[in-house]
């Protein structure tokens, strides 16, 4: 009990410094990763980074209120958010609609530990250590070689060939699925 403490509080606040911004958070919803609010400069960037166009999907896992989602879309590439809050889930399905891109946008209330990720081209992701840690046995069975991955502010452990960019203070990783070893044959 005292680590799962520990763990809502101080890991939170450390995601809070690191980004240096005074986000939205809510610790008594029980969910994995709290919600921290992408800058635009920083979204821009991860679009620019991992080369959206309108020949991608992109998949946001924990997408809050669907800022990345909709800035795909707005790119032309088809992009779907998963989020575990409904509140999160109805302000990003708004913001899309007012973006004029929810034909191109679609969030889901899901765990994304469970959603669908096999159809990303891009994948993009904003959670904490132990998260990201969790998450990366998934990314590597469900996504296809070549699929860009952009972690924003941790990397993703065991990953080689990452690129590291700073922007606005803040630190992207970005990845691409290698190729997967052929299976042998006996």
């Amino acid at each position: 009990m005292a680590r799962s403490v520990l763990i809502r509080v101080v890991v939170p606040a450390l995601v809070l410094c690191a980004c240096d911004q005074s986000p939205k958070l809510d610790f008594n919803r029980g969910l994995d990763v709290p919600y921290v609010q992408t800058p635009a400069e920083v979204v821009d960037k991860m679009m620019e980074i991992a080369r959206v166009t309108p020949a991608d999907t992109l998949i946001d896992l924990g997408c809050g209120d669907g800022r990345i989602v909709i800035a795909a879309a707005r790119r032309g590439a088809r992009s779907i958010g998963y989020d575990l809050d409904p509140e999160r889930i109805a302000e990003a399905r708004e913001q899309a609609s007012r973006a004029g891109v929810a034909a191109l946008a679609s969030f889901v209330q899901a765990d994304f530990f469970k959603a669908g990720i096999s159809r990303a081209t891009v994948l993009t992701m904003f959670m904490i250590p132990t998260v990201v840690e969790r998450i990366t046995p998934r990314l590597e069975s469900d996504l296809a070689p070549g699929t860009r991955v952009v972690s924003h502010s941790f990397p993703i452990k065991g990953w080689r060939g990452g690129e590291k960019i700073e922007v606005a203070g803040r630190t992207l990783y970005l990845y691409s699925v290698p190729p997967r070893p052929p299976l042998r044959r006996y």
